[in-house]
């Protein structure tokens, strides 16, 4: 079976102008182009769209997606695998999701009571779930199953006082840090209290603490791209400044 590009876009639900950038950009190139110049897509480019539009709705950058299915070592029913359970975790969190929001409508109705508990539950089982997406085999392997396990299910337990004061913390720390970097100095005042911003912060999620753990989250958040896009979001060696804080604060030697 072959396609035109606006056949193509019909079957796929996208427009044809996205085809034509896909190819431009070389995610997807055609089968071939006819005598008339049109693009001609066979099976293979059909498989090859439906892998793009499956890692865009997991929310993969396009050029990510181009790395991931120009590598060798791609394989196709290993990555549907792949999709269908982090879209079975999605429903899931989706379904959560909607269940509290008829709960909350039901309250508002009359026909039922619900706890400030069960209000937020929803948004705290989508952080967990977000976060062992993103993060998950990172902090597994680095702080092993027992901790993270333990550490989900405190943020599961979370009152909501307790979520909003740590959402608070967190818009603290980034301000304090914002000032503290422009001191240049990691080991002044305004660094220090960033890091013990930090660490209450951590509190929130950790089930104990450990300097040690500290200071290896701290170095995640230069060494991973994600954490130290996080931080540098605004200003580049962020970042690093407050890694170089937490080794002060902790007593590591960088």
């Amino acid at each position: 079976m072959e396609y035109t590009v606006k056949k193509l876009g019909e079957l796929a639900g996208v427009s044809t102008r996205t085809l034509r950038y896909y190819d431009e950009i070389g995610i997807l190139k055609p089968a071939r182009v006819n005598s008339s110049g049109y693009r001609i897509y066979g099976v293979e480019e059909v498989d090859r769209l439906q892998q793009i539009l499956f890692y865009k709705e997991l929310g993969v950058e396009l050029e990510q997606i181009k790395e991931i299915l120009d590598d060798p070592g791609f394989e196709i029913t290993s990555a549907l695998e792949g999709h269908r359970e982090k879209l079975v975790n999605k429903r899931r969190q989706l379904d959560q999701l909607i269940h509290n929001v008829e709960k909350t409508i039901a309250l508002k109705e009359g026909r039922n009571q619900m706890t400030d508990k069960e209000k937020f539950q929803g948004f705290k089982n989508k952080l967990v779930e977000e976060n062992e997406r993103k993060y998950g085999e990172e902090i597994r392997t680095r702080y092993g199953e027992e901790t993270v396990n333990r550490s989900n299910t405190k943020v599961k337990n979370m009152s909501h006082s307790q979520f909003e004061e740590a959402n608070k913390l967190a818009e603290e720390i980034h301000t304090t840090l914002s000032e503290a970097y422009k001191t240049g100095d990691p080991a002044g005042n305004l660094a220090q209290k960033a890091a013990g911003l930090h660490k209450q912060w951590l509190m929130f999620y950790w089930s104990e603490y450990s300097k040690e753990g500290h200071a290896g989250l701290a170095d995640m958040y230069v060494e991973d791209e994600r954490f130290k896009a996080y931080y540098d979001k605004e200003q580049d060696g962020v970042a690093k400044f407050l890694r170089d804080a937490i080794y002060v604060f902790t007593g590591k030697n960088g």
